[in-house]
């Protein structure tokens, strides 16, 4: 079968995934998704189990990917997850924990989940460029809340024919995501830090992609724009990878018999992570109800419960600062797939862009909670979790990863749901060691490097190499900008 991908705002052409990857955004301003989603089988699941993470990884995104040839995919998937790149063979670990089992999604090379899929999209994006033959410059531009940035830059550094811009919220990212990123090398790479939150940078960056007379700018330059965030459906379809491949892990460990239907719990900020799962779900994998976890930006909870999304209301920093969001891109592409209808799509996307609101319907509700229930935790809870895990079963939590093991024991209190509960693990507690410290009852305070140390004592566990290798890193990246001025930065570095 051969896939394509059309807009969720039904006013861009339909394109094949190296055009939809090599564009990032469709030019109505749309989220690319596939035409019709593949069916899978259990023989198909039953395939998986035997197989390695890499080797899961074709078969999946070559249902996907259908224009890309087995050895491109191959050779994508390889040098994305080979190489000693991840610190664990498994590459994403099914852990048992308690009365839960924890998908780790933090061994790649900056600690968190965005490696997943940012190991792979630069190469599935150099491979599209050569299969479209373009020959201007593609400049990456990553709006992050914390995770993405660092992922991103460290996917796409020196990659020939691009460059990668990276804005993140001024003093609204971890002490280590922006050493993360302000130590970044490479001759095309840019990081700025935007005065203003998350939603400020997030929203920039799809402006500036919607300005069809920034992109003659651009053109003239002999630069095309692109993303690496979630809208980007090479960064999303590499996550419907470990759905899968944590499945597969239960059947082989004999946890669950194949056919079983288990639930994930999933930490979510952007919606790009679970909407991952809901992919997995539709294409036949057995998956019962999708938890999504919220801290204290609580706006998805709310949306999922009564269809009303409204992020007219107060922004927390919180101790999960990668969930520190209100406007949660790929709930568009839930949208689309759950309704059909792009005008209609459209209309929501136009009034919060306009009025920070919409309306999805009352008749949606019960469309939603088909496929996801929501809860929150505020940090409060969250440091509360962090210690009692801890306590229980010497396993730290890092502050993410603990919002989704709160909420998925609330689920289970509350529904009374007995299937198997995995919780989506998406971050090393070693990024946010300060918080998981004093979660823990621990001194604090302190530069990163010594935070570091102290939470290896601690918890017996070592720190990973990528983190630990900054302590001597210099910062490079130490431009800011008001949230106006963001084109201005943009045209700069790519007139460079």
């Amino acid at each position: 079968m051969e896939m394509k991908y059309l807009s969720t705002r039904g006013k861009a052409e339909t394109v094949e995934s190296a055009k939809a990857i090599l564009q990032g955004i469709a030019e109505d301003g749309g989220l690319f998704v596939p035409t019709e989603i593949p069916k899978v089988d259990a023989a198909f699941v039953q395939e998986l189990v035997g197989l390695s993470y890499a080797e899961r990884a074709k078969k999946i995104l070559g249902l996907f990917l259908t224009d890309y040839t087995v050895e491109e995919i191959a050779r994508c998937v390889e040098g994305a997850y080979g190489g000693g790149k991840f610190d664990d063979e498994a590459v994403a670990p099914v852990k048992c924990v308690g009365d839960v089992s924890v998908l780790e999604l933090w061994h790649g090379p900056t600690s968190a989940f965005k490696d997943m899929a940012l190991q792979l999209l630069p190469r599935l994006l150099s491979e599209a460029l050569k299969k479209t033959g373009e020959t201007k410059e593609t400049l990456i531009l990553v709006a992050t809340s914390g995770d993405t940035g660092k992922a991103a830059l460290a996917g796409f550094a020196d990659v020939p024919q691009t460059k990668i811009m990276v804005f993140y919220p001024d003093g609204g990212v971890s002490d280590m995501q922006r050493l993360q990123m302000v130590t970044q090398q490479g001759g095309n790479v840019s990081v700025v830090a935007v005065k203003g939150n998350f939603d400020d940078a997030q929203t920039g960056v799809k402006e500036i992609f919607g300005d069809g007379d920034f992109a003659s700018k651009l053109d003239g330059a002999g630069v095309r724009l692109s993303s690496a965030n979630s809208i980007n459906w090479g960064r999303l379809v590499p996550q419907i990878v470990y759905y899968f491949s944590a499945y597969a892990d239960l059947v082989k460990t004999g946890t669950i018999k194949n056919g079983d239907q288990i639930n994930f719990t999933v930490p979510t900020g952007n919606f790009g992570n679970i909407l991952a799962g809901f992919y997995a779900r539709q294409m036949g994998l057995p998956v019962g109800k999708l938890v999504c976890a919220s801290n204290q930006n609580n706006v998805l909870t709310d949306f999922l419960q009564t269809g009303y999304y409204d992020k007219n209301r107060d922004f927390f920093k919180t101790i999960s600062p990668s969930m520190d969001i209100l406007v949660s891109s790929n709930v568009e592409r839930m949208l689309y797939h759950t309704t059909g209808d792009a005008p209609g799509v459209r209309g929501w996307m136009e009034a919060l862009a306009t009025e920070g609101r919409y309306d999805a319907g009352v008749g949606m509700i019960q469309r939603f909670q088909n496929y996801f229930w929501a809860g929150w935790a505020d940090d409060a809870k969250t440091k509360a979790t962090i210690r009692e895990v801890f306590e229980a079963e010497h396993y730290v939590l890092d502050t993410h990863t603990a919002v989704a093991w709160t909420v998925a024991h609330e689920y289970q209190r509350r529904t009374h749901d007995e299937r198997p509960m995995v919780v989506v693990s998406t971050a090393s507690p070693y990024k946010f060691s300060g918080s998981v410290l004093e979660a823990l009852g621990e001194d604090a305070s302190g530069s990163p490097f010594e935070l570091l140390d102290r939470l290896e004592k601690k918890s017996g566990t070592t720190a990973p190499k990528g983190l630990a290798s900054m302590k001597d890193a210099r910062a490079i990246h130490e431009g800011s900008c008001e949230k106006e001025k963001m084109r201005d930065a943009v045209l700069a570095f790519a007139e460079k």
